[in-house]
Parts: structure tokens; C-alpha cells; sequence
């Protein structure tokens, strides 16, 4: 059921998103008068679509083979590496008889509804729920090994980057990665230390998750209800800092403790105001005591609806940022960077396994903005490709043949085969892993 689920928002999720960017190629190619031919979502391999039908001069249909999909415009060179309609004369109605400045906005308009869809989306988050975020000031980190193996300690508090200082605790990590980052400054105690990163680790980084938990005290809140401590004595605000006289500093420290009692008992030392107290416990056999513990501070920034609409467009700009960041760390082989980039089935797993719309919107806004980004990469049979040359045409004023452009859109095609292949090696690796 997990996977159908999942498997139902991935198609939901790509459809919208493919539909939007090709809407973005129809739009232009309509305001300019350029015929289009077909706009599919899935691709019509071997001429076989699932349903189709006519309204003008333009087939509209589902295809079979759910890999994309695609807007065939009159007189340009595409993915289809259909040429036949450029052996005649060219028509007034083609893509190659308009003046190159529209071909751009043609070829760029797949992309601009992709950050449009974004913006959209993000804006209306924001006007809903605004933007909830656990602040990096006043939390400490909880460290993995390769934190640990890089300078990290648990308890650290991250004060700057380099020059920059973090405010979301959750995206440590990931601005770690993107900005390269070569020297870390933090908190340890009552000393400043500054921690210098090796660069050949940053792969390591951007492969492995959960760097930095959040460092929280084990303080309760309130007991569950049916739980067998309910009556055992524990209070609101109670801090534990041991089991069995096994130091507990943090939440993650009682998790093995407690795994090695499952189904059995421990005593919790409890700090309540200036008393200490040893209250003994029953542990489940899941290794859980009942409890739910307070949680971080939150902090919540409320947008009005006219507020939201530049804020939801600095939030996508910031995601471009981001993600541009990314591809320059894939496209440098010692990062290893390149292990991270997954295909349509990483694509599902970030998806949550449960139908949620608020996690869904989120998602479908980053998958929006990463298409566009993606799609503005100079390959041949990719937009940034077709937006290259005619700015050359531009710059140059000589337009590429189309012997040329075939050509290029061939060698297009072999290296986003390629970088498929590459994708679902890594999606297969993990996998197996």
C-alpha cells in the first residue's frame, strides 16, 4: 500500500509538472504564431498513445511511456528527430521563420512556468501556514561519525561558515555542502574554535544524511496515555541524566540504553528543580518508557497575502540558488557529488508514505524548480541547449544549420542517456545498500 502511494504522488507530481512546462512552450509558440503539432504528456513512442484527439491544428493525448512528455512545434528540431517538415519551404506559421528573439522566449517558457508553478505554490504556503523553521541560534548538534571524523563534537553550537551564518538549524548540512565551505567556526564550551574542512570530503557530505541531529536534553513533557510509568512518578519538566547510572546527556543518548532493556525495567536518574531523584521505570519491548519529551523551539514567520507573494518569490529564488549549487557540485568529480543524483525512483522516496497535501505542495514546488533548473543545463535536446545557440545566433548574428542541429541534438540525446543510466545506477546502489 506504501508503494502505491507513493508511486500515485510521483505520477501526480510529474504530470503536473510536465504538463505546466510544456504549457509554457504552447503558450509562447500560440502568442508568436507558431504551429503546434502535438502536446502530449508521456511520450507516444512508435506512435501509440493511450487516447488523443484534435482541436485545430494541434493533437492533444496521454502516451504510453511515462518518461516526460513534449510539445511538438512546427520547424523546430526536437527530441523527435523528426526532419521531414524542414525538407519544404519554410511557413510563415514555423518555428524557423520567427525572429530569433521569440524562438528564445519559445524555448525559455517551459522553464519560467516551472518557476511560475513554484512561486505560486510557495506563496500560498506561505499565506497559509507561513514559515515554521527550528533556528540555528541557541541549538547544539548532535554528531554522526563522519561529523565526528570532520572536527565535529556533540554539543558544538555552529556560529558562522566562513562568512556566513546559518539561521535554520535543518539546512546545516546542506549549506555545508553547497557553499564549499573551508573553515566552520563553533561554540564548544566556553571556547570559540574554528574547524577547517577537507574539500575531498564534501562528496561525503552530500552523500551521507543525518550530520547534525539537534543535541535536546531528555525533559519531559507528558506521559502517554496507557503507559506503564504512568503513575511511576514522573513530572513535567523533569530532565533525565542517566540509566541504570549510564550518563544521558541527550535524547540520543538513551536510545541503545533503553534497546538493551526492551521489556524490562531501568532506573531513571531525574533532576527536578535542586532535587535528584531515582524513580525505577518499566521499558516496552520496543525499548520505549512512555514519554513524550519536549520539543525544540520553533519559530514561525506569518505572511500576509500580499506579503507572501515576494516572499514566496525570494523563497523560489533562493531554491534556484540552492539547487544551481547542487549541479556545480555534481559537475566536479572530487566531490563525488555525482553519487547523490538518483532517477525516478529517489524521486518517490522523498515522498511521505501517507497521503499529505501540505508535504505534497512542498514537494511538487522543489520538483518544479529542480525540472527548470535541470532543463536550463547548455546540452543539446535539453532547453539550455536550444537557448544556447540562438543567444550565439544573437550575439553572432548567424544562425546554426540544421545539419548542425541535428547533429548537436544527437549527441544531446546520448549524454541524458547517459546520465539516465548513471541515475538509476546510483538509485539501484542505494538500493542494495
Amino acid at each position: 500500500m506504501v508503494a502505491l502511494i507513493k508511486a500515485l504522488q510521483v505520477i501526480l507530481a510529474l504530470s503536473i509538472l510536465i504538463i505546466a512546462h510544456e504549457l509554457g512552450h504552447f503558450t509562447f509558440s500560440k502568442l508568436f504564431g507558431i504551429r503546434v503539432e502535438k502536446f502530449f504528456l508521456f511520450f507516444d513512442v512508435g506512435g501509440k498513445s493511450l487516447f488523443k484527439f484534435k482541436v485545430g491544428e494541434t493533437v492533444y493525448g496521454i502516451g504510453w511511456l511515462p518518461l516526460g512528455g513534449y510539445c511538438k512545434i512546427s520547424g523546430m528540431i526536437d527530441e523527435s528527430m523528426d526532419v521531414e517538415g524542414l525538407k519544404s519551404e519554410p511557413q510563415p506559421w514555423e518555428f524557423r521563420t520567427k525572429p530569433a528573439w521569440q524562438r528564445l522566449l519559445v524555448l525559455f517558457g517551459g522553464v519560467l512556468f516551472n518557476f511560475i508553478v513554484a512561486i505560486v505554490l510557495f506563496s500560498g504556503m506561505l499565506a497559509v501556514n507561513g514559515k515554521t523553521y527550528v533556528p540555528n541560534e541557541g541549538n547544539a548538534v548532535y554528531v554522526n561519525d563522519l561529523s565526528y571524523e570532520m572536527g565535529f563534537r556533540t554539543g558544538d553550537y555552529i556560529l558562522s561558515m566562513d562568512d556566513y551564518v546559518p539561521d535554520n538549524f535543518w539546512n546545516l548540512q546542506s549549506d555545508l555542502g553547497r557553499r564549499l565551505v573551508h573553515k566552520v567556526t563553533v561554540l564548544r564550551g566556553n571556547d570559540t574554535l574554528d574547524i577547517y574542512l577537507d574539500r575531498s570530503m564534501i562528496g561525503d557530505v552530500m552523500n551521507t544524511p543525518g550530520m547534525f541531529d539537534l543535541a535536546l536534553p531528555f525533559v519531559v513533557d507528558t506521559l502517554m496515555e496507557g503507559s506503564p510509568n504512568f503513575a511511576a512518578g514522573l513530572g513535567r519538566g523533569d530532565r533525565v541524566i542517566a540509566f541504570d547510572s549510564l550518563t544521558v546527556n541527550y535524547i540520543q543518548d538513551s536510545r541503545p540504553i533503553l534497546s538493551e532493556r526492551r521489556g524490562g525495567k531501568t532506573i531513571a536518574t531525574v533532576v527536578r528543580g535542586a532535587d535528584t531523584l531515582d524513580i525505577p521505570l518499566q521499558v516496552d519491548t520496543a525499548g520505549r518508557i512512555g514519554v513524550y519529551m519536549q520539543s525544540p523551539e520553533y519559530r514561525t514567520r506569518e505572511y500576509s497575502v500580499l506579503e507572501s507573494v515576494p516572499a514566496g518569490c525570494a523563497y523560489t529564488w533562493e531554491m534556484i540558488r540552492d539547487y544551481v549549487r547542487d549541479l556545480r557540485l555534481i559537475a566536479t568529480p572530487s566531490t563525488q557529488a555525482y553519487k547523490s543524483v538518483g532517477s525516478f525512483i529517489a524521486v518517490g522516496q522523498i515522498f511521505p508514505s501517507v497521503w499529505d497535501w501540505a508535504q505534497f505542495i512542498y514537494i511538487l514546488a522543489v520538483l518544479s524548480i529542480m525540472l527548470g533548473v535541470m532543463n536550463l543545463i547548455p546540452i543539446p535536446g535539453l532547453d539550455g541547449g536550444h537557448i544556447l545557440f540562438t543567444l550565439v545566433e544573437i550575439l553572432t548574428g548567424r544562425k546554426p544549420s540544421d545539419k548542425f542541429m541535428m547533429a548537436a541534438q544527437m549527441v544531446g540525446m546520448i549524454l541524458l542517456i547517459a546520465l539516465m543510466v548513471m541515475a538509476f545506477g546510483n538509485d539501484i546502489g542505494r538500493l542494495m545498500r
